[in-house]
């Protein structure tokens, strides 16, 4: 894991990290250039979703902490704040009541898949919010370097995650070793 101290956006754009929320659900996420993240989702309600080239807003906040935020095509918005040099994270997510009551609709490679979140979102309700504030621990961070293709380029699959914190995952220059074979 990367002991880099973070200071200013240069220092966290290209930077990809796996979290675990306080509820236990575990994330990976790679901001991926200073408008563009990437992430796939673990555990968790929507456990098994990726998504690549989400427009973003990302800004520093202060020295060492930055604010992400963003609306999927689903309707749910996020809003992250980075503490890595701590190692800590704070996320709320917004969930759509459809999304809270049919989240097996968007546990899918969301590019392939924008019209059928289109149309979820047009065909249930969007109203109560379901709203997941929670801290989480910053588990691996990782120097993927900007536009990296190969850092979020498959759908989760169960001790992934371990894989990439083993250094079983990427090689010396961040690429995919499965991509390398």
């Amino acid at each position: 894991m990367s002991e880099k101290i973070f200071k200013d956006l240069s220092d966290f754009i290209g930077t990809h990290f796996i979290y675990t929320y306080d509820n236990g659900w575990e994330y990976e996420w790679y901001a991926k250039n200073d408008h563009t993240v990437d992430y796939r989702i673990h555990g968790g309600m929507v456990a098994g979703r990726w998504v690549t080239d989400q427009e973003a807003n990302i800004v520093k906040l202060t020295e060492g902490v930055f604010k992400i935020t963003w609306t999927e095509p689903t309707g749910t918005d996020v809003a992250l704040d980075f503490m890595p040099n701590e190692r800590k994270l704070h996320g709320v997510i917004f969930f759509p009541k459809w999304v809270h009551e049919h989240p097996e609709i968007t546990v899918t490679y969301q590019n392939e898949h924008i019209d059928t979140m289109l149309d979820a979102r047009e065909k249930y309700a969007t109203y109560p919010k379901y709203i997941v504030p929670e801290f989480a621990t910053i588990t691996y961070i990782g120097e993927a370097g900007i536009d990296n293709a190969d850092v979020i380029n498959e759908a989760p699959y169960k001790g992934m995650t371990d894989s990439i914190r083993n250094g079983n995952f990427y090689d010396e220059n961040y690429k995919h070793i499965r991509s390398n074979i």
